[in-house]
């Protein structure tokens, strides 16, 4: 599809390319590449804030002062909706002129654009799992939701399970939206006990010796149903394989810390925190067990680094898991911390199925790139140039 009869001229938003990347984040620079890379896009322009920028952020690159703007807008009711009206009239005067290109905002949001508009919703948990969030965050965002949908050409999602639950949830037609799955990095690879050596010392932590769970501790992750699977495993099997955790403190958290302080004290769980991004394929590939029982994912990027790592993945039935692993991981309602807990102990100490998991895994991985992400993007575009 790279070389598409029609080429396309492309204005891409990068505002959320902000180092260490995170999902939305990764994705939007991925796309940047893959776009850079391909002859079926004759321009691409990139737009951050209220400006044009000349090339892709790099790690080593300061994020600019608009981050400690975000910041306060995020902390404050009245600022947010004073950023929700002012923004779009200074974008609109920037991409004035414009209008023989497509506009692509990654991260669902779109400014008053002359041109052809597409975006992309990751998931609906702002409305889904409104309570997980901030409610001055939430208004901010329906309101944002609502004019994407008013003013968008086409839109993209991550899965076909989002697909179908924006076109339920929007009244869109499905034909006007298009699932074009994510990727996870070349960093997520298997790895010898050497290569990780001095990474797991640092932790305090033994290669294969833990299982994983990564993902903002919040609400909607179901850590609550995975530390009572964790708690019902043999104490020799969770002592001898505890829980590790990683990733940002969500909203409404207190209580899910509070247990998790538990289980460390208890001697079978240790919380690590968000982890710089050239750790985190580290500690996968370490990891013995990747345990993902989310009761909602848009797309669930951390069960495809697991399985890319070569790592068994127990995972929850819900929303798009099912799409993303197929066949390679053991997958359990998400309520029912019996069946996890089961699945868990299968996951840790059953050789047979733990090399069929990790093979499996590694052939369902090998179906997601980046490359093929732009690729379908740019299919998105070029019916949109039509």
């Amino acid at each position: 599809m790279d070389v598409g009869w029609h080429r396309v001229k492309v204005v891409l938003s990068v505002e959320p390319v902000r180092f260490p990347l995170t999902g939305i984040g990764r994705y939007a620079y991925e796309l940047a590449k893959g776009l850079q890379a391909s002859t079926a896009v004759s321009e691409l322009k990139l737009f951050s804030g209220t400006r044009f920028v000349p090339g892709l952020p790099e790690p080593q690159s300061a994020s600019g002062g608009g981050h400690g703007l975000k910041r306060l807008v995020q902390t404050s009711g009245l600022a947010m909706e004073a950023y929700r009206l002012l923004m779009p009239l200074l974008r609109k005067q920037a991409l004035k002129g414009y209008g023989e290109f497509i506009y692509h905002g990654p991260n669902f949001f779109l400014p008053p654009f002359p041109g052809r508009k597409v975006a992309t919703f990751h998931d609906l948990s702002p409305f889904k799992w409104s309570h997980c969030f901030d409610p001055a965050k939430v208004r901010y965002l329906q309101k944002e939701f609502e004019k994407t949908l008013r003013t968008a050409d086409a839109l993209i999602t991550d899965s076909e399970f989002t697909r179908k639950e924006l076109a339920e949830f929007s009244g869109w037609p499905l034909d006007r939206i298009q699932a074009v799955p994510l990727a996870a990095g070349p960093e997520f690879r298997p790895r010898e006990e050497a290569e990780l050596r001095t990474f797991l010392n640092r932790y305090g932590l033994e290669y294969q010796g833990y299982s994983l769970f990564v993902g903002t501790i919040e609400p909607r992750k179901n850590i609550d149903v995975l530390l009572t699977a964790y708690e019902r495993l043999p104490k020799a099997v969770r002592e001898r394989w505890p829980l590790i955790l990683s990733g940002y403190r969500g909203w409404r958290s207190d209580d899910i810390h509070a247990r998790i302080k538990e289980a460390e004290r208890q001697g079978w769980a240790k919380y690590l925190g968000f982890l710089p991004a050239d750790e985190l394929p580290l500690l996968y590939s370490g990891a013995r067990l990747f345990a993902f029982p989310s009761m909602y994912e848009g797309f669930g990027l951390p069960v495809l680094e697991a399985m890319q790592s070569g790592v068994p993945v127990v995972s929850s039935d819900r929303a798009s898991l099912p799409e993303v692993v197929g066949t390679a991981a053991l997958l359990v309602d998400a309520e029912d911390s019996t069946a996890l807990s089961e699945a868990i102990h299968v996951g840790i100490e059953d050789a047979s199925e733990r090399d069929r998991m990790s093979a499996s895994g590694a052939r369902q991985a090998a179906g997601f790139n980046w490359r093929r992400c732009s690729s379908e993007t740019i299919s998105a575009y070029e019916t949109l140039a039509r």
